[in-house]
């Protein structure tokens, strides 16, 4: 850091310091406003230019410097000057103060964001030069985020000075009005006849509702821009066009067709998408056969004799494909059919906001409209730009399921919850598996204690498992297929038969005419979504895996009602979509449920929390089972039964969170669980044993203590040790 950036540092630390020493937040309140009024109200009269001019400075450095205050002040504007002068000095003020900030935020931070995220900056920089004007007259009009974030955020994009000068200054106009005026009617209090007055009513109305006539202008200001250029159709082919058959494209149409809506869903491939085909049903039916392979080699555990396990790997996929085809009659285009839905076969791209031009599989081609359209196309696994990883033919989880001959040496690149539930498939199917993984531990979004458990039954089950590895390059030396990664500042060397990358997902998006439309991807390939689900355009939305932020089926099933709704209702009501309760499940074993907060997302947000834990090695079940390992880990507010998170490690950890989902999704506490009678023995009584754990933990010692010697005064008996009845006189 150069000498001029830390010499600003420093000042601004100092005038923060003496602002908060000399209790600078205290003066600017409205106790404070109201106890000094007549006093400074006699000053000002007698100094007025002086008071302008020292009013506004101090106002330019409280917003320049983000303390605050700035409300406080802006009625305080109203109360002393008056409408006229008031509005003058705090519109001119806060304008000079947002755009100090704004240069100290480009001064201070810009070079360092564009040296370290060159690509997202340059997108951001792109939207800023084209939408930037009216995104910030957005916020300005409706502060979403306060305005101190907005003057930071927008310091550090390519938008001009004057430009941000000119749109702030405008856009706070309005507002700045509403609360200036406010002021002006509160400083007029000479009775308690005046606090009825039409005036100041009026004013506290205007607060009151201009956020929300805010909003409606911004709303329909933003609607005419969006579409401007584009011609709307006369007519529609269907209320609700959906591209892409998996878990979200599935229920978007399932909705539309339950609402007798005209919809229709244009699939390329197979209906049911990645969980069907790829991902959650055949990688489940594989996990099964290598749990049965587990118990045969390990029957002592239940006093049978333990059997060596040669199973045919082919018949294991087999049977995986036997299981797609059961399940797949759920998701096939006869049911949908059946259901009202259009089913279309073929690759959509945007034409307009309104229309998708569809080039079928068998070679037609022709354009359809809709009132509205949902883009569900998924995702698929990301491929890492590693040296020679391309010339081993990779596994991944998409082709992972054509193999039929099992593999000697597997090495798994990722350790997160595909990597590791596919590592410890094979290796308890015999194969001896290899997992890198270049963070610190498996499971890098759970905590600490839960990734160790995993860890110590991978290690068990012989996963050879190499943390904080880096692979780096992959060769072929004398017929042998090797990777090489970095440990350490060393190179080590592993040889492997067949390679079987989870690095993660990226949407997919190509051939889709997003351009067209001016829709931009963001860096991890997915696209920008409203909180209704809408994507750029009020009538086009994005749900699953390609509008993020969750990849599981489930997320993407939840996104769906969203989008569907407001896709079809959105004119009348629209909806923000809800992801304050989102459980997910790692199907290792054990397994690793969770919903909530984790312990290290609560320190990280410092959000105060105790810890309930419980032992699943004290539940009758799960010794029955010979399965008494893990925990149960639930955090709640200090003194609170509120369920804050919940993780779930053990054997039928998914099942055992579905308890604590409805009761966070329903705002039950502990205690709702701790009276809810649950049927013994089974895995769900370890729920109520785990509350049980919070009430013992937070019992009312006193209370007992008195309640302790209510029963001994009821059986008569006095403080003294009772005597028996045959001891000598």
């Amino acid at each position: 850091m150069n000498r001029s950036k830390l010499l600003l540092i420093l000042i601004i630390a100092a005038v923060i310091g003496l602002f908060l020493g000399f209790d600078g937040h205290t003066l600017l309140t409205l106790e404070n406003l109201q106890s000094n009024q007549v006093a400074m109200a006699q000053w000002i009269e007698q100094n007025l230019l002086l008071a302008v001019v020292g009013y506004a400075a101090i106002y330019v450095v409280v917003t320049a410097l983000s303390l605050p205050g700035a409300t406080i002040m802006t009625l305080a504007g109203g109360a002393f000057f008056g409408n006229i002068y008031g509005l003058a000095a705090v519109s001119i003020a806060s304008t000079v103060g947002a755009c100090l900030a704004f240069l100290v935020a480009r001064f201070l931070m810009r070079d360092t964001l564009r040296k370290r995220y060159a690509e997202t900056v340059a997108k951001m920089d792109r939207g800023i030069k084209k939408d930037g004007a009216f995104y910030l007259a957005t916020l300005r009009l409706v502060p979403v985020f306060p305005f101190f974030l907005i003057n930071l955020a927008m310091g550090l994009t390519a938008m001009k000075l004057r430009t941000y000068a000119l749109v702030s200054w405008i856009a706070m106009l309005p507002g700045t009005f509403v609360y200036v005026n406010a002021g002006t009617q509160i400083g007029q209090i000479q009775s308690t006849g005046d606090i009825v007055s039409p005036e100041l009513l009026l004013s506290f109305a205007l607060l009151g509702i201009f956020p929300l006539i805010a909003k409606f202008v911004v709303g329909f200001i933003r609607r005419r821009k969006v579409y401007a250029g584009w011609q709307k159709p006369a007519h529609f082919d269907y209320n609700l066009l959906v591209i892409g058959g998996g878990s979200a494209g599935l229920v978007s149409a399932y909705i539309a067709a339950a609402v007798k809506a005209k919809v229709a869903l244009i699939e390329k491939h197979k209906l049911g998408g990645d969980c069907l085909n790829t991902g959650c049903v055949p990688s489940k039916a594989l996990i099964r056969s290598a749990k049965a392979a587990d118990t045969l080699r390990h029957a002592n555990r239940y006093g049978l004799e333990s059997v060596p396990v040669k199973g045919s790997f082919k018949n294991i996929m087999n049977r995986v494909k036997e299981v797609i085809a059961k399940v797949e009659p759920h998701d096939s285009p006869e049911r949908y059919r059946k259901l009202g839905v259009d089913c279309l076969f073929g690759e959509a791209s945007f034409v307009s906001p309104w229309e998708l031009e569809v080039k079928h599989n068998d070679g037609r081609t022709e354009r359809l409209t809709a009132r509205s359209i949902v883009v569900a196309t998924g995702g698929k696994p990301a491929m890492p730009p590693i040296p020679g990883l391309a010339d081993m033919e990779p596994l991944n989880s998409d082709n992972l399921w054509a193999l039929q001959e099992q593999p000697e040496r597997l090495l798994v690149l990722g350790g997160g919850p595909i990597g590791s539930e596919l590592a410890h498939a094979f290796a308890r199917l015999g194969t001896k598996v290899t997992q890198v993984e270049r963070g610190e531990r498996l499971l890098s979004k759970e905590d600490v204690d839960v990734a160790a458990v995993v860890l110590k039954q991978f290690q068990a089950d012989g996963i050879d498992v190499r943390l904080q590895h880096s692979a780096v390059e992959f060769r072929t030396e004398d017929g042998d297929k090797v990777a090489y990664c970095e440990h350490d500042g060393e190179r080590v060397r592993i040889p492997f038969d067949e390679v079987l990358v989870a690095v993660g997902r990226a949407a997919n998006t190509s051939g889709l005419n997003l351009d067209r439309i001016g829709v931009e991807t963001l860096p991890n390939g997915t696209v920008p979504v409203e909180e209704d689900m809408s994507l750029r355009y009020p009538n086009v939305f994005a749900c699953g895996d390609v509008a993020g932020p969750y990849q599981f089926t489930h997320a993407a099933a939840h996104q769906a009602w969203y989008a569907a709704v407001n896709g079809l209702f959105g004119q009348f009501k629209r909806f923000k979509v809800d992801y304050r309760v989102m459980p997910w499940v790692t199907f290792t074993s054990p397994e690793v449920a969770r919903v909530g907060l984790s312990e290290a997302e609560a320190k990280a947000q410092g959000i105060a929390y105790e810890i309930t834990r419980y032992g699943l090695d004290d539940l009758d079940r799960a010794i029955a089972d010979s399965e008494d390992y893990g925990f149960i880990k639930i955090l709640t507010p200090p003194g609170k039964d509120k369920i804050l998170g919940v993780v779930v490690v053990s054997a039928h950890a998914a099942e055992i969170l579905a308890e604590f989902t409805l009761a966070m999704k329903h705002g039950l506490g502990l205690n709702k669980i701790l009276g809810t009678i649950h049927p013994y023995p089974t895995w769900n009584e370890s729920a109520k044993y785990a509350a049980g754990e919070w009430k013992r933990a937070h019992a009312p010692e006193g209370a007992l203590k008195l309640l302790e010697k209510l029963h001994g005064w009821r059986r008569g008996k006095n403080t003294k040790a009772p005597r028996s009845s045959y001891a000598p006189d």
